[in-house]
């Protein structure tokens, strides 16, 4: 696609961002009404973008650069299963595991494919209900864990449920130790998740969990590759499906979900992806200037290109929530993280931020002090959650009064004529709350960020899908394994060659 047109918008963007860089944040969030009419509500989420610093002339700008790059005709393409993913010639229809909103052949057909998986995942729900297992290690790395992780830690109530689910991703050995420290293997089973069944973490701890389990017939697997799952002793009727129209980040949805549906239910897992199929619904059929996912990444532009902040952090106010940074992380960075355009030329515009964030209120007490007072500006998504399912409404009262405190902080500040004791202020903030913490409104939260970050990768013209940075450094470790063994290998790198002697002094 040629770039002509997205550089005339983006450099008026940049054209904007100058002709206000002297309006102060607190003056834009006065215009009257902007706090209702740039406000969106999609089911049980509700969003503020308030106090972002763009002004209407900017906002028309950035809706005009959706309008060039086709935003709408992007997102069908999405759900009708087009080849969006062109590096790795694949559809992405992750929308397809949680909405039935296309009927072209592809997407009815990975649809199919779905519900499929959703009966057998309901079939080995049951088979292990009727067990003596109480504990579920769930094996993976990256996508394969750390949306199943978000879930389960956010929704699990205080008193567990039939099943107990621990998450194992890290290849080193101590955290496989933890993990099983206290489990019964008698009473414990474990899946392995893994696309390839190749990850080399995946497979260095499900050999330790096996051995440690002592017992076959206590292991599942959720893959693509049955056949390598066979190989290590799993049986077909114990492997759940993966595909390769789901990228990892994006899989929670599917059986990568398992562990999720073992230790909240099956009736939460198909609340939490109507949650997310609501949420395709509003994406696919609202007008650009009332469709939340439009808003975010156009937002989430206007920060990054004209604003030039080199970092976004999300902080929910809800301790559940804490691993929501460490999900989005992933899902936007894996995501973001190139710099050619679809065609192979390289991007003219920076595309992803760095992504981080924590909870609140901890984080007030951590790495605050550097938002409100230092150098850089970091833009934040501040997540709410309203009804408190918990007897400590004081508590709760708190932390409201700490989020809002600090969104207004941000953006207004506090002049002082000691300028150690002053605030700048200007710093934006977007704030989400949701009704409730429920199934249906994290599985909404969740997908449109999933939204966000695809129209975002349509405005840069670079493809959301792959994630071929990650490979360079699995095949140089594979080569240097043999030599942390002991055993010759060829190493070039003379800094990689002081390194391992020193390793391997001691040894």
């Amino acid at each position: 696609m040629d770039a002509s047109p997205f550089t005339v918008h983006f450099e008026a963007l940049r054209a904007h961002a100058a002709r206000l860089a002297d309006t102060p944040l607190r003056k834009l969030a006065a215009t009257p009404d902007r706090a209702t009419k740039l406000a969106l509500r999609v089911g049980p989420l509700y969003a503020n973008f308030a106090r972002q610093r763009y002004d209407d002339a900017a906002i028309d700008t950035l809706f005009a650069l959706a309008d060039t790059a086709q935003f709408p005709e992007r997102v069908i393409d999405l759900f009708e299963g087009k080849r969006v993913n062109p590096t790795e010639d694949r559809a992405a229809l992750h929308v397809a595991l949680r909405s039935a909103l296309s009927d072209t052949p592809v997407a009815v057909e990975a649809r199919k494919e779905a519900e499929a998986a959703l009966v057998r995942m309901r079939r080995l729900v049951g088979a292990l209900q009727d067990t003596p297992i109480t504990d579920i290690v769930s094996i993976g790395i990256g996508g394969s864990d750390l949306g199943p992780r978000l879930v389960v830690d956010a929704l699990s109530p205080p008193t567990p449920g039939r099943f107990r689910v621990h998450f194992l991703s890290n290849v080193d050995g101590a955290a496989a130790q933890r993990v099983l420290a206290g489990l019964d293997p008698k009473r414990t089973a474990a899946i392995m998740v893994s696309k390839t069944f190749t990850t080399q973490e995946t497979l260095l701890n499900g050999e330790i969990v096996r051995e440690w389990l002592g017992n076959d017939t206590h292991l599942l697997a959720v893959t693509a590759n049955v056949a390598r799952a066979a190989e290590f002793g799993i049986p077909a009727d114990r492997i759940l499906p993966m595909w390769d129209w789901v990228g990892g980040r994006y899989s929670l949805w599917s059986a990568v979900g398992f562990p999720i549906a073992l230790a909240l239910g099956m009736q939460a897992f198909e609340q939490l992806l109507a949650g997310a199929g609501e949420m395709d619904e509003h994406v696919l059929r609202t007008a650009p200037r009332e469709n939340l996912a439009y808003w975010h990444a156009l937002t989430a532009v206007w920060n990054h290109n004209a604003l030039g902040y080199a970092s976004q952090g999300v902080f929910p106010y809800d301790d559940r929530l804490k691993l929501l940074p460490n999900h989005l992380q992933q899902l936007v960075m894996e995501s973001l993280g190139k710099s050619v355009r679809l065609d192979g030329t390289p991007v003219g515009e920076r595309t992803v931020p760095v992504w981080w964030g924590g909870a609140g209120t901890d984080v007030q007490h951590s790495f605050f002090q550097a938002l409100h007072q230092g150098t850089d500006i970091v833009p934040g998504d501040f997540v709410g959650v309203v009804e408190a399912d918990h007897p400590h409404r004081e508590n709760h009262r708190a932390l409201f009064a700490n989020l809002l405190a600090q969104t207004e902080a941000f953006a207004n500040g506090a002049g002082n004529d000691d300028p150690h004791r002053r605030y700048a202020g200007n710093r934006p903030s977007t704030v989400f709350l949701l009704d409730a913490l429920t199934p249906r409104s994290l599985g909404a939260l969740i997908a449109l960020y999933e939204h966000s970050v695809y129209l975002q990768s349509v405005a840069w013209g670079i493809n959301a899908f792959d994630q071929f940075g990650v490979e360079l450094g699995k095949q140089v470790a594979n080569k240097l394994l043999p030599a942390m063994r002991g055993q010759a290998a060829e190493i070039a790198d003379p800094v990689t060659q002081a390194l391992l002697r020193e390793i391997l002094r001691e040894r």
